[in-house]
């Protein structure tokens, strides 16, 4: 069992966990239930043409996410110009009738997409930890947030928009769902069984299944029932079951079981 260490970021006891993985898929659907980040990905990716290119974006992106919290100054700085890089290359036109935002053209410099694909990534990386790991006191979660928006400025959200408290950003989360910006369209859809149920799982089925029990119960109601994901008493009882497994064994599993490798060697330099 690892113990934190006093004086380290919040964001590195949360971010150490691999069962935040479980949390990922739920933080992606979010995205895509923006009309127009889901039309970038459908335009600028191989997400559902590629198998391979599914697990590249993954091991990229959580690259990406350790490298920014457990990463030198220089590594971190590096992430950051080569994700504004990509970011610069990402414009277009929705095709898909669903945007009810009333914009047509989008691009991945556009801040308020940037802040929706912050906000839902912070927000479902501390739910999967909670869920599945130990629960955070509100000072845990409002130093998280505080920690996580510092490190989404640079991205060139400005920093008057990114919320720095947990009441900040349900708050920020709650109003998007509340607007028709929000709305799950058939490309996202489409992306959405890429995620939970891929044609190509094979021999990996029954962990997407355990991953896709995961992610609708995670997601809000309404969000869940516009993809359409189906949510009973047996599927909520299977999931709590889970749950409670989880935060009874992660949190006494030796460190170098449950942690990444990059969270180690970081809290290791650390003391």
């Amino acid at each position: 069992m690892i113990a934190p260490a006093v004086g380290v970021p919040q964001t590195w006891i949360v971010h150490r966990e691999m069962a935040l993985l479980l949390g990922w898929p739920r933080a992606i659907l979010m995205q895509f239930a923006h009309p127009l980040v889901a039309q970038g990905v459908a335009d600028h990716s191989r997400f559902t043409t590629d198998p391979r290119g599914r697990w590249r974006r993954l091991h990229r992106t959580l690259g990406a996410m350790l490298t920014l919290t457990f990463g030198t100054e220089a590594e971190a700085r590096a992430v950051v110009a080569r994700i504004n890089g990509i970011h610069d290359r990402v414009s277009g036109v929705v095709t898909d009738g669903g945007c009810a935002s009333g914009r047509t053209r989008y691009t991945a410099r556009d801040p308020e997409l940037l802040l929706w694909v912050h906000a839902t990534c912070v927000q479902s990386f501390m739910l999967a930890y909670e869920t599945f790991v130990a629960p955070l006191t509100l000072d845990d979660r409002d130093r998280y947030c505080a920690e996580s928006a510092t490190g989404a400025e640079p991205f060139g959200i400005p920093a008057a928009w990114i919320p720095r408290s947990a009441a900040a950003l349900d708050g920020y989360v709650s109003t998007m769902l509340a607007r028709d910006s929000i709305v799950v369209t058939d490309t996202a859809r489409a992306l959405a069984r890429e995620v939970v149920a891929p044609r190509s799982a094979g021999a990996l089925r029954p962990a997407f299944a355990l991953l896709r029990l995961a992610t609708t119960a995670l997601l809000p109601p309404s969000i869940r029932e516009a993809y359409g994901f189906p949510w009973d008493r047996r599927r909520a009882r299977a999931f709590d079951a889970t749950a409670r497994g989880a935060r009874a064994v992660i949190p006494r599993l030796p460190h170098a079981v449950r942690c990444w490798p990059t969270a180690r060697a970081a809290f290791a330099r650390a003391g």
